[in-house]
């Protein structure tokens, strides 16, 4: 069959802008594994209308759980106009039956590899319905085409990764089943290497689940990180401030923010979680008191719904977060995403709202969806939003960011303040919003 053309397409939650989007870096994977012949058009929903009428040869979406009801909504005007559909991504992955009343072939999994077999089988015609193998495939043919990302509204924030997947099994979490209990690492010589084509002048993060795959890996990225002189950040286990040689390495090599899953102030909850060794590192305070000693600013993320959280444990930890001063937070109603241990379970309990929420059309960001052991279902939803609300009331980014007794220079000081600025804006633009309206 003819390629001659392909759109790339990332779908947003609804048909509305997003001012906090970063850049899909599974998009500039695909335009890199495209043949030269092939032209790539490149449009990502939370940042900008998609075009009307667009008839490429073949289409591609990257498909997340809160983002597939709009998929599924884009999918069928592409299929209707004749177009060959396919998806990846978490969700097609996980969900592939679904997907696939939506699409003509999924990819399972990574990308690389499965996407060239893709091309070549719809060139003969002989596309199949599945395609898989990506995760077993090393990183050492990483490659990216940025040149997509051109002209569109992204956070200031540059990506790269170093690696996939994440050592630990946390219940509520659908990583360990996309990559199958895998960790794998890039060789660190080809991150410095993108690292160096990319705008020193702004933050850089690592988009690892989790930075801390093994302290030999963690310390070679270390080790060539610190030569650049370049300020940069990621999401880390909690357990890498147990060294205090570790951390102060981290200082040196340039880290100056550190996302953190402190998850829940209750060690029931960190039990039924399989999170235990969160506590393991030391009393979370006394965790961010140390990341702040070092001049490193703390997201510290929080979910709430499960068998031991109650009204007065989530007022607990507003308080905590408002007086340790992190810097960002974000208060997660538990979400149970079909792959993970905690959808199986809830499920198996009779305890599912709904059980497809994502495409249910009642559905609305927020909603509860599933019954919690000690709180009414609209209780809890009600004090998951109050606890983002005041966390980012104008009074509590003054106290945090302004008052802070963590003494930063002008440039964390002015991205911590655009990040709460944005994060409040966003709180109240999702709230409430029909997923795929």
């Amino acid at each position: 069959m003819k390629l001659e053309r392909i759109t790339l397409i990332r779908p947003n939650m609804g048909n509305y802008r997003s001012n906090d989007a970063l850049l899909p870096l599974a998009m500039a994977i695909l335009a890199a594994r495209t043949p030269d012949d092939v032209r790539v058009s490149f449009y990502d929903d939370r940042v900008e209308s998609l075009p009307d009428g667009d008839t490429p040869d073949l289409v591609a979406l990257s498909v997340e759980t809160f983002t597939a009801g709009r998929a599924y909504e884009i999918a069928q005007g592409y299929r209707d106009r004749g177009v060959t559909v396919v998806m990846g991504g978490y969700h097609p992955t996980l969900m592939g039956e679904e997907a696939l009343e939506y699409a003509d072939a999924i990819i399972i999994g990574d990308a690389e590899g499965s996407w060239e077999r893709l091309l070549e089988d719809f060139r003969a015609d002989r596309l199949e319905r599945r395609y898989s193998g990506g995760n077993d495939n090393p990183l050492d043919d990483y490659r990216m085409d940025r040149s997509i990302f051109a002209g569109k509204k992204y956070a200031p924030v540059e990506l790269v990764q170093y690696s996939r997947g994440c050592r630990f099994t946390c219940e509520f979490c659908s990583i360990d089943a996309f990559y199958s209990h895998k960790v794998r690492v890039r060789p660190v010589q080809s991150v410095i290497d993108e690292i160096m084509t990319l705008d020193r002048r702004k933050l850089l993060f690592f988009v690892d689940d989790n930075l801390f795959s093994s302290r030999r890996e963690l310390d070679t990225l270390l080790d060539a990180l610190s030569p650049l002189k370049m300020r940069w950040s990621c999401q880390i286990s909690i357990d890498v401030a147990k060294d205090d040689a570790l951390l102060e390495r981290l200082r040196r090599s340039g880290c100056i923010f550190v996302l953190i899953g402190f998850e829940s102030l209750s060690e029931a909850n960190l039990r039924q979680m399989g999170k235990s060794w969160n506590k393991v590192s030391g009393e979370y305070r006394e965790i961010v008191e140390k990341f702040h000693r070092l001049g490193m600013a703390v997201y510290g993320t929080f979910v709430f719904g499960y068998d031991h959280d109650t009204p007065e444990l989530i007022e607990q930890s507003i308080r905590f977060a408002q007086e340790a001063k992190l810097e960002i937070t974000n208060f997660n109603p538990l979400t149970p995403t079909p792959g993970s241990g905690l959808y199986d379970r809830l499920l198996g309990e009779g305890r599912m709202i709904s059980e497809r929420w994502w495409l249910d059309g009642e559905f609305r960001y927020g909603d509860p969806i599933f019954r919690p052991k000690l709180m009414e279902p609209e209780e809890f939803a009600q004090k998951c939003f109050e606890a983002k609300q005041r966390f980012y009331s104008w009074r509590s980014i003054i106290s945090r960011v302004i008052f802070s007794r963590t003494k930063f220079d002008l440039f964390r000081f002015a991205m911590v303040l655009l990040a709460n600025i944005v994060s409040r804006r966003e709180i109240y633009r999702k709230q409430s919003r029909r997923l795929g309206e």
